[in-house]
């Protein structure tokens, strides 16, 4: 029976650059994927500045420029007046990063270019269409079961999302909670720039539906527009979904009626969870895996492309293996975690005189040099990347 290193599980992103990242270190490398091919439904479109350090140096960064938009701002706005609050630079990272500014693209390409890499390896096998039934390890090596078959490991990385069979198969609970509202998110070519004079991320705050606008690059590269919005506790799926609603939303932030079309609609419920250990033995856990959140800030995808990059440089250098949970879980809870709710909070205050407060300290915070540096800092999770 042929021993690998490391085998991957689930080509997403976060475990297609940890397949990347091993094999690129010479590591003999295995990435499984339960689906046929990669799932391009609108999905992450965010890529940070400390990400998109890790993407030069895997020598994806110029593939990865092409077929994105690169966005040096972003800004936030009172929806129920479309009145700018505050703009945030990146540009004022120059100097902290090579990347002062983050890319907007669909999260398959990433995917896709990285698997290209890797079917070019002779150190690297690539498998689609092989689920995963359980894992299981011994002092010696892991095994991981798929499609009838038994293949062994030296360590096995589990990045297979938020219904991971990986961590299931360890039995580590998921703790956390599920928001009672869900995110409706409208795809369209309409554009927002143009009609309201924003950005291509936009923060909309509006304590009954606040509405986020982000430019992406598009398969064709001609653009497209994402418009996400909270749904009501007790708005039903058929509801949500119905075209008189999603017109009704789009009516909302000023799409005129003749233009209310839309490419795709995605519904899903949001989670805060992180896993009680992302290792057990042999057995490590990547990305949505490990932990789950609200997407606003664009920092699980992120998160989870660091995790794997720092998991591939201790597997490689046969590091305190103990240290990636010791220092990866703790940074996800009090950064991802908290500024994730964070990030909700302060697009869906009801109180009218905390929500002029947090608007006057967003206003505060870009116009004072040091205090919009530290925030963009978090922001792109530099600080503590």
């Amino acid at each position: 029976m042929q021993r690998r290193n490391v085998i991957v599980v689930g080509a997403g992103p976060v475990g297609t650059v940890a397949a990347l990242a091993c094999a690129r270190r010479g590591l003999t490398v295995t990435l499984l994927e339960a689906q046929e091919r990669i799932d391009d439904s609108p999905r992450a479109s965010t890529t940070q500045p400390p990400t998109l350090e890790i993407l030069a140096e895997l020598g994806l960064i110029d593939e990865y420029l092409r077929v994105g938009l690169v966005s040096r701002t972003f800004q936030f706005w009172d929806r129920a007046t479309l009145k700018l609050i505050a703009e945030f630079d990146f540009a004022r990272l120059a100097g902290e990063t090579a990347y002062p500014f983050v890319v907007q693209t669909e999260q398959h390409k990433l995917a896709n270019m990285a698997i290209v890499r890797l079917r070019a390896m002779a150190n690297a096998e690539v498998r689609m269409g092989a689920r995963v039934t359980t894992v299981t390890q011994d002092a010696e090596s892991a095994t991981v079961d798929v499609n009838q078959e038994s293949l062994v490991a030296d360590y096995v990385i589990g990045a297979d999302g938020g219904r991971s069979t990986v961590r299931k198969s360890l039995g580590i609970e998921f703790d956390g909670y599920t928001w009672p509202e869900r995110f409706l998110v409208i795809t369209t070519r309409f554009d927002f720039q143009a009609a309201l004079g924003c950005c291509l991320r936009n923060y909309m705050a509006d304590p009954e539906e606040w509405t986020n606008l982000f430019k992406v690059a598009g398969d064709d590269l001609k653009g497209r527009w994402r418009a996400v919005y909270n749904t009501r506790a007790e708005e039903s799926d058929a509801e949500a979904l119905s075209d008189a609603a999603v017109r009704a939303r789009l009516s909302r932030i000023s799409v005129p009626e003749s233009e209310r079309h839309y490419l795709h609609l995605n519904l899903y419920a949001v989670h805060q969870r992180v896993a009680k250990s992302f290792r057990i033995g042999r057995i490590f856990l990547c990305g949505d895996a490990a932990h789950v959140n609200n997407p606003i800030g664009g920092l699980g995808l992120n998160s989870g492309i660091h995790e794997a990059w720092h998991l591939a440089n201790l597997l490689k250098s046969g590091g305190d293996l103990d240290s990636y949970e010791r220092i990866r879980r703790p940074l996800n809870i009090k950064y991802v975690q908290e500024q994730t709710i964070a990030n909700k909070k302060r697009l869906e205050e009801r109180d009218p005189a905390q929500r002029a407060q947090r608007f006057e300290e967003l206003r505060a915070m870009a116009d004072d040099a040091k205090r919009h540096k530290a925030f963009l800092m978090r922001a792109a999770l530099l600080e503590k990347s």
